[in-house]
């Protein structure tokens, strides 16, 4: 939040400054606060209240929503990202995956999606917690379809082989797909993810095919950064080459004065291109517009 009457009136000005395209109503009140207050009462968190996401209200009224794991407080600093960091991360719930188990029967959902934040500090990286909701949900819904969307689970001694094995843990339950998101193009990964790579992010995605190719990957890309049509292109064609199968393509909408400017408010015109540039490609699900977010539309 601005710390400043001079900081609020230069954010009040940025915002008023959106394209159109990007102004959207976020649903209804009732859809929202029943999602609310199913959550909060019982501790949990989604990733579509911590990031804030524009289409929440209309994920909720289509029984789709995204949960967020092991508490909102990230261990890395992503300049794009929303979700709180830069302090201590929570202490695990033990009854988070019958909590949230429970929040999806009472919601009625048809699709979950499960993401989480980077926890570095956990022995597994939190791979075992992904594995106990989706079991957890499954025993109490056995016919909601689970999404994973996984951190790159890179971290502690021997990091390489750990993201493999913690991946390999995830990958053994059989999720309806397996989302990691590359974020941005190679040029700009230092700048806007810190703490993860490029080549990293791939090599989830190839590590998940290479366990089970049954199980559809997909990736993501917030646009807006300073990259070029070019390498976003490249970047797309890298991901048809691990064969990921679906994407995402949305807008960077800068969460605050503290998180890095937006350098360029892409068209829907140009969401559609590109969105057409991937198809061509061979991905076999593909969203790009504006609004666009990881989890958007995921049911389908």
């Amino acid at each position: 939040m601005p710390s400043s009457s001079a900081d609020l009136a230069r954010w009040r000005a940025e915002i008023q400054t959106l394209p159109t395209w990007l102004r959207r109503s976020i649903g209804t009140a009732s859809e929202l606060s029943t999602v609310q207050q199913i959550v909060k009462q019982r501790q949990i968190h989604t990733i579509c209240e911590e990031g804030r996401c524009p289409n929440r209200g209309e994920c909720y009224s289509q029984q789709t929503a995204s949960f967020l794991l092991m508490g909102p407080i990230c261990t890395r600093s992503c300049g794009f990202c929303q979700v709180d960091k830069g302090h201590a991360p929570m202490p695990l719930d033990p009854q988070e995956a019958q909590k949230v188990a429970e929040a999806v029967g009472l919601l009625g959902l048809k699709y979950v999606v499960l993401t989480a934040v980077a926890r570095d500090d956990l022995d597994d990286g939190g791979a075992s917690g992904f594995v106990e909701t989706i079991l957890a949900i499954r025993a109490v819904n056995p016919t909601t379809q689970i999404e994973v969307l996984t951190p790159d689970f890179w971290s502690g001694k021997d990091a390489q082989q750990q993201q493999k094995n913690r991946i390999a843990t995830v990958v053994a339950v059989k999720p309806a797909c397996y989302n990691h998101n590359i974020e941005t193009v190679a040029r700009l990964q230092d700048r806007v993810r810190r703490g993860a790579k490029y080549q990293r992010s791939l090599d989830v995605l190839a590590s998940v095919k290479a366990l089970d190719p049954i199980v559809p990957t997909k990736s993501g890309l917030m646009l807006g950064h300073g990259e070029t049509i070019a390498e976003i292109i490249e970047t797309l064609q890298d991901l048809r080459s691990i064969e990921c199968d679906r994407l995402t393509m949305g807008q960077y909408m800068r969460p605050s004065l503290e998180h890095l400017p937006v350098v360029k408010y892409w068209t829907p015109d140009e969401f559609t291109q590109l969105g057409e540039i991937a198809r061509e490609l061979g991905f076999k699900h593909v969203r790009s517009a504006p609004l666009v977010r990881s989890s958007y539309h995921a049911g389908e």
